[in-house]
């Protein structure tokens, strides 16, 4: 017993339990925090277009359902993917589409969150490429994701562009690379390298891992 109160003991104890809880009680934090933050549309919506429908609760907020508003959103959300794919739909679509990126002001937003959520997900997607980027020096690789295979309207012939996310941090930084200075990774999911950059290298990379 006297051992488990040394103070070497109580920081090794202290250190292992912070890493068990840690993410445990981060990954709910998130998740919980999202929850809520999803569930608040509708009746902030609702208060918004019909203040005599929704009644403001002591503390000011509008009176809702715990869960009704992220059913709302998903069911919405799952709706608009279902008619975008029909035909005539997904012209007016486009049609609007069109009209936004050509409105002044608007365009800049529009078009920059599009392109995002592009890069992620969808039949655009752009991380699913991971390779090796030797930039500074020909022995030192950075881990990346090609975004554009082809750099010629900036004068660049045999160059591609190459994002490199930070590691901690939801940002990166854009390089144009020659070709000659990326090693491609055929063994490894996009998903597997954007979660080895972020956590700084210490997630294990499965070798059989199947590109997504």
């Amino acid at each position: 017993m006297e051992a488990f109160f040394r103070p070497r003991k109580i920081i090794n104890y202290f250190l292992q339990g912070l890493i068990i809880l840690a993410p445990i009680v981060i990954t709910i934090w998130s998740i919980v925090s999202l929850f809520k933050f999803i569930d608040d549309i509708l009746p902030n919506l609702l208060h918004v277009l019909f203040p005599d429908l929704v009644k403001l609760n002591t503390m000011g907020n509008p009176e809702k359902i715990p869960g009704l508003g992220f059913l709302v959103v998903i069911v919405l959300v799952l709706l608009v993917g279902y008619i975008s794919s029909l035909f005539f739909v997904s012209k007016l679509l486009q049609w609007f589409d069109l009209l936004l990126e050509k409105t002044p002001g608007v365009k800049i937003i529009y078009s920059t969150v599009k392109e995002l959520l592009e890069a992620f997900a969808g039949n655009k997607r752009k991380f699913n490429k991971p390779l090796l980027v030797a930039i500074e020096d020909p022995e030192v690789f950075r881990l990346g994701f090609i975004t554009q295979h082809d750099a010629k309207r900036f004068g660049l012939e045999e160059y591609v562009s190459v994002y490199i996310p930070h590691s901690y941090a939801f940002s990166g930084i854009l390089y144009f690379v020659h070709k000659d200075r990326l090693k491609n990774l055929d063994n490894i999911s996009s998903a597997e390298a954007m979660k080895f950059i972020v956590s700084g290298g210490v997630t294990d990379v499965g070798d059989h891992a199947k590109k997504s």
